[in-house]
């Protein structure tokens, strides 16, 4: 790695951080087809938001719906992660300059997005939202920080609020089943204590899937749903 505060050390930066924020947002990635679909209507959930087409554990097994504010909490949740490990950079300084890179690449994501997917197609609007998304990361790093210091109970309930926006339902309309927040929970613990045995300069090389299949340490682990079926 580059020696803190140089030049060198803010290009590698924004390239390593580059590829490590495009494995936080893919993890809950979404499309919506109907944009490509000439007089189509997109459909929308039931509070007003864009339903898109979504794969993997966090729509299928765990219930969430494909929509931008799903995406963008689910990747805050990855890149929080991906903080906790940055804060054991050498420096405070080059913390800092990771940290700047990685928001800044889910802002242009983001802002991609609600261009292209959604149709805010203006630049003011997509400035405020933008502004409340970054209110937004400022709160999740505060509540999980709380609740990896303060316990399981703390960090579920910040997790409850953020994925599931603090409703007893799921958004099948049904009681929500709070193993679910559980499975989210021991998915953090077990991908923090991965990420801290990891070298930083091979972060990129560890986080998702690799050649012949061997899974990454972002994404759904047989363990991690074990661990809470064996607490139940």
């Amino acid at each position: 790695m580059p020696r803190p505060g140089t030049t060198a050390e803010t290009y590698v930066a924004y390239g390593m951080t580059q590829k490590l924020f495009e494995a936080c947002s893919s993890q809950a990635d979404y499309s919506i087809p109907q944009v490509s679909q000439k007089g189509a209507q997109i459909p929308k959930t039931e509070a007003g938001e864009d339903l898109g087409v979504g794969e993997g554990w966090w729509y299928e097994d765990l219930g969430l719906i494909p929509t931008f504010s799903t995406w963008s909490q689910i990747t805050f949740l990855h890149m929080y992660l991906l903080t906790v490990r940055l804060r054991a950079l050498p420096s405070y300084s080059s913390f800092q300059t990771y940290s700047r890179h990685l928001i800044d690449h889910f802002s242009h994501n983001a802002e991609h997005r609600m261009d292209v997917l959604h149709g805010f197609t203006s630049r003011t609007i997509r400035n405020k939202f933008l502004k409340d998304l970054f209110i937004q990361w400022r709160g999740v790093l505060a509540a999980y920080d709380e609740g990896l210091v303060k316990g399981d109970a703390v960090l579920g309930a910040a997790v409850w609020r953020n994925l599931w926006k603090a409703s007893q339902n799921g958004p099948d309309g049904k009681e929500l089943d709070w193993s679910k927040i559980a499975r989210v929970v021991a998915y953090m613990r077990r991908v923090t204590s991965e990420l801290s045995r990891v070298n930083e300069a091979d972060l990129i090389l560890h986080l998702s899937p690799r050649n012949g299949g061997k899974p990454g340490i972002f994404g759904y682990a047989d363990l991690d749903k074990k661990l809470v079926d064996g607490k139940r």
